[in-house]
């Protein structure tokens, strides 16, 4: 069963323009399968095979030039030198839509495309299955909470695999393996402390010094291991919002995880049901509904920049949607039942920034409606946030 995804349109677009295609994103989250299903005659070879390796290592020239028509490389970090054949090649025949090149670490992919590959390369991040792919797919369930509790990764969705299965093998094989490619880290039960820590603290602004005490490291050890799981596509910084309002801003960024299914098992979270009762129910719901708005601007191939907003006196916007024309707040509330107080981070940002008349928006678990300029949101709506 194949799932169609969004990311289709925008790779085949971009490919009638740069010779080079890099796909990078979370391992599992279906880059390989959308690659094999875009370009079905493409020769493909995966790089961590030591014998591809070997094969690519003993000849790169002859490995690259022999399939100059179409070229599928996968995890193509961990062979970085073939880049420069790759750029040999280009620089020899500029022809568009040649070579797809695919990465699940961008902390290692990224800075050789962009030095190699400068130019020459088009990119794209597959993150993992949006509400609506799943919707299409007949997949998704119309509880919230079973979508946090299952996450988006194709493989676990469509073969039903039960997800403290599918997590408990996806740390192990996958998070803890990749970070020790990058980071030199000796003791390993530290690093999933800190990983449980850390999804402890999702939906918050993250304080270093107090994580590193928690740990049992230095914070320059947490930022570091941090930045390491951000290009790994785990986990999504989230930067806060600064304006000339007059006040005190929160400069730390906020923390969320790229799936929230992997954020459920981290905190030990058992069922949908335990989910929708954990004590970080809000925290969930808000990194969901996050992460889904930003599938949905991708999909539509909007310039955008999400951030948060605090100040020192408490007041806040969870999500602020910043666009070349204009500025949406927007707040995230699990309830699904309207309070007043939803409206009091909306008012306190309107009078801040002058925008009585703008559109804002608040998402929560209720039905659609409206309050003045702002649109109240179910969570299964969002495709109406109008950017």
């Amino acid at each position: 069963m194949y799932i169609e995804r969004d990311a289709e349109q925008h790779i085949v677009k971009r490919m009638a323009f740069f010779p080079v295609m890099v796909v990078t994103g979370a391992r599992q989250a279906g880059k390989t399968t959308l690659m094999r299903k875009l370009f079905p005659e493409w020769a493909y070879f995966n790089l961590e095979s030591p014998a591809t390796r070997a094969l690519a290592e003993a000849d790169p020239v002859s490995f690259v030039s022999s399939h100059q028509d179409g070229l599928l490389l996968d995890e193509v970090q961990r062979m970085p030198e073939l880049l420069s054949y790759i750029q040999a090649a280009v620089d020899e025949d500029r022809r568009a839509g040649r070579f797809v090149l695919s990465g699940s670490q961008n902390i290692l992919l990224g800075e050789n495309v962009s030095q190699t590959l400068a130019g020459r390369a088009a990119y794209y991040e597959i993150a993992p299955l949006s509400y609506r792919e799943l919707l299409a797919a007949s997949l998704a369930d119309t509880n919230v909470f079973t979508e946090i509790f299952n996450g988006g990764y194709p493989g676990q969705r469509k073969d039903r695999v039960p997800p403290d299965l599918f997590f408990d093998a996806y740390l192990a094989t996958y998070v803890e393996r990749d970070v020790r490619q990058v980071k030199n880290i000796s003791d390993l039960s530290l690093f999933r402390k800190f990983m449980l820590l850390l999804a402890g603290r999702a939906g918050q602004v993250v304080d270093y010094t107090s994580l590193a005490n928690d740990v049992g490291v230095s914070p320059g050890t947490v930022r570091g291991w941090i930045s390491v799981l951000e290009a790994g596509y785990i986990v999504r910084i989230l930067p806060p919002y600064f304006n000339n309002f007059g006040k005190r801003y929160i400069k730390s960024p906020k923390i969320y995880f790229k799936d929230t299914g992997l954020l459920c098992y981290l905190l030990g979270i058992s069922n949908a049901e335990a989910a929708s009762q954990h004590f970080m129910r809000g925290n969930l719901f808000e990194n969901y509904v996050i992460l889904e708005i930003e599938k949905i601007l991708r999909k539509r191939g909007a310039r955008f920049a999400l951030y948060f907003y605090r100040e020192s006196h408490g007041n806040e916007i969870d999500l602020v949607v910043e666009t070349e024309q204009q500025t949406i707040p927007i707040e995230i509330k699990s309830s699904a039942t309207f309070s007043k107080a939803f409206m009091k981070g909306i008012r306190y940002w309107e009078n801040a920034t002058g925008s009585e008349n703008q559109p804002s928006f608040i998402i929560y678990g209720g039905p659609g409606q409206t309050a003045g300029n702002t649109t109240l949101l179910r969570w299964t709506d969002l495709d109406q946030i109008g950017v």
